[in-house]
């Protein structure tokens, strides 16, 4: 009652509170929270978010090719880190 949209981003080593909603973002790659341990749960929408950090090139890529060869997950940008917010 009152909530109109939950969006969940597990992280490694975390246990998950919620396990359904509207959408789920996962960094990737992240070890220990592959994509395929989360795409049981009940969400709407699934979506990757490229790792930021000096490999974030790397992990662009990474994560286009997993989407393109995984069409449940899209890709997503985390833009506060494009835009240098903490």
């Amino acid at each position: 009652e009152g909530i109109d949209w939950i969006c969940v981003s597990p992280k490694a080593g975390a246990p998950l509170k919620l396990t359904r909603g509207d959408e789920l973002k996962l960094v990737y790659p992240q070890e220990g929270a592959e994509p395929e341990r989360f795409e049981h749960l009940a969400f709407r929408y699934f979506f990757l978010q490229p790792m930021d950090g000096p490999e974030r090139e790397r992990n662009t890529r990474l994560a286009m090719e997993y989407c393109l060869a995984h069409p449940r997950w899209r890709l997503s940008l985390q833009t506060h880190k494009l835009l240098g917010i903490p």
